[in-house]
């Protein structure tokens, strides 16, 4: 492909790996479809593309579409609970995050929500959602109506955010909770980690039977504190800490011999405790996760 074509897509590919990875949640197949849309772009007679930005999209999104079927396929006989794979945000990578919109539709909570959607919700969802295109726009991508695309957002956020409610808060506090957290856990502390726990909190963990980790959601705060405060049982001499942004949240990193080990991120409830912990420790998601 002569160069210009080359830059060309260069300059939209970190949008279209931000599409496919929340269409997937895996860093892995979203690399895989925007090499296959890549592909197409070098095949295609670019003369005729009026909107490079408009067909690349199209093209990575319907190929997410077909994709996901097989993904799908797969998590139904995944080890344990599946998580997304976690990814850095700090340094941009997965574009803007200034909206709540588009920070809510990177988490984990709701990344791991829309597994409850269709493909074609899946798509509405994020195109509309995390990219902010036009009911009219998606319907052109993905040979919809108007009123089809529309009825179909509705739909999807309706089952995303089937639920306990996510609350925002700020960096600093969570910080500041996770900290209380990471030492009441790591020193045995079972009462004073019940006391940053919602009522209902839950924990979940990804091991994908590589890793041992619970295979069911732990609930509940009582539960949920003496199963945490079991963390220190699972350091070495080498084990550490530290806090990273991941999905667009306050994080912690698990290290153990100079290479990440896990990912710890954590929902907040309206009163600031901890409603949820989502931990990955399948070494196979870790891959993209640096220190």
């Amino acid at each position: 492909m002569e160069s210009d074509g080359v830059d060309e897509f260069l300059a939209h590919r970190p949008r279209l790996f931000s599409l496919a990875y929340r269409m997937f949640g895996a860093a892995t197949e979203a690399e895989d479809a925007v090499q296959e849309a890549y592909l197409r772009w070098a095949l295609a007679d670019r003369a005729d593309i009026v909107n490079p930005e408009a067909w690349l999209t199209t093209v990575t999104v319907n190929l997410c579409r077909t994709q996901l079927v097989s993904a799908r396929a797969r998590r139904e006989t995944y080890v344990g609970q599946w998580l997304p794979e976690p990814l850095p945000t700090g340094d941009g990578a997965l574009g803007p995050l200034a909206t709540v919109e588009e920070r809510e539709s990177l988490s984990l909570a709701v990344l791991t929500a829309m597994e409850r959607l269709s493909p074609v919700e899946r798509a509405v969802f994020v195109l509309r959602e995390a990219f902010g295109y036009s009911h009219a726009e998606i319907a052109d991508m993905l040979e919809l109506t108007v009123a089809n695309s529309q009825q179909i957002f509705h739909r999807a956020g309706q089952r995303v955010r089937t639920g306990k409610q996510r609350f925002v808060v700020s960096a600093e506090h969570a910080r500041t909770m996770i900290e209380k957290f990471l030492h009441a856990a790591t020193t045995g502390d079972v009462a004073g980690l019940r006391t940053l726990l919602a009522d209902d909190v839950v924990s979940i963990a990804d091991g994908g039977g590589r890793v041992v980790a619970a295979k069911r959601p732990v609930v509940g705060g009582d539960v949920v504190a003496r199963y945490l405060s079991n963390l220190r049982r699972f350091l070495n001499a080498t084990s550490r800490f530290e806090f990273a942004e991941i999905n667009g949240e306050t994080a912690l990193i698990l290290i153990q011999d100079d290479v990440p080990a896990g990912v710890l991120v954590f929902d907040f409830d309206e009163a600031g405790t901890i409603a949820a912990v989502r931990t990955v420790v399948n070494p196979v998601k870790l891959a993209a996760v640096t220190v």
